[in-house]
């Protein structure tokens, strides 16, 4: 993950949705072709989620390398056992040693700023022929992410200054920023999930809390927190009501493309 500046990242929390987190990794995955020599790098590549799809798919044969900034989601990564080498390195700044055939990043480049340039700098790092491959959560406008926002400004006034939240660009900004350098493929999907209950709060605050609430979180004194968490609490449900179980089902958007840069 990336965010310098901000609290470490939790590996409990993030992956207390595993499986709902990992499926548009797969997804990403496996629209990846063939694959000229070199290594595939796991940008971003937090607790290791897509390591063991990467290593036996992708990276079968090749030598498997994991970027994150996060010591604790490094840790993680590192007890898999399935990397050959992990970089401790903000995305940001971040250069190959050799060219790589696959640069893979699930959920991670949303936190980088400046995308115009840093995807020019990962798709020319590529080998010929080689594969940029990326999804990034495309929900900042629903009710999940917008109430966050607001609340933030109500509540806790000026708190959002100075903050670095996740932000993406328009779909046909990333294909015309990439069409001319290779051959780009680009789609969205919403996946429709069913949280389960917990007795800690609403599903989507504590599925959302983890990754795109938690830089607001993270800047605001306990007591501020906690009134904030639970205005969210309040207000939630109507837009994603409980299920009888005390579930709820969440709608989330995710972007991805895949660049294969040219000269074989």
């Amino acid at each position: 993950m990336s965010g310098t500046g901000q609290h470490d990242w939790d590996p409990g929390t993030y992956s207390r949705f595993r499986g709902h987190r990992l499926r548009p990794a797969l997804d990403l995955l496996s629209r990846v072709g063939d694959l000229p020599p070199g290594d595939v790098v796991d940008l971003g590549c937090g607790s290791g989620a897509a390591a063991e799809a990467l290593r036996a798919g992708a990276a079968r044969d090749r030598q498997l390398i994991g970027v994150d900034l996060s010591p604790a989601m490094m840790r993680e990564a590192e007890a898999l056992g399935l990397y050959d080498r992990l970089t401790d390195c903000d995305i940001a700044e971040w250069r190959p040693q050799a060219a790589p055939a696959l640069i893979f990043s699930n959920a991670a480049l949303h936190w980088v700023a400046g995308h115009d340039a840093l995807l020019t700098r990962l798709a020319q790092a590529l080998t010929p022929g080689g594969t940029l491959a990326v999804q990034v959560p495309h929900q900042n406008n629903a009710p999940s992410h917008r109430l966050w926002r607001t609340l933030a400004d109500e509540l806790c006034g000026g708190c959002l200054k100075g903050l670095h939240l996740p932000e993406v660009l328009l779909p046909a900004q990333y294909f015309h920023l990439l069409e001319t350098l290779g051959e780009v493929n680009l789609w969205e999907t919403e996946y429709f999930q069913m949280l389960p209950p917990s007795e800690q709060g609403h599903p989507v605050r504590r599925y959302t809390e983890a990754t795109y609430a938690r830089p607001i979180l993270d800047a605001l004194p306990q007591t501020e927190r906690d009134r904030l968490i639970r205005a969210y609490d309040d207000l939630i449900d109507r837009a994603y009501p409980l299920s009888a179980n005390g579930g709820a089902l969440f709608p989330i958007r995710r972007l991805f493309f895949t660049l294969q840069r040219g000269g074989r």
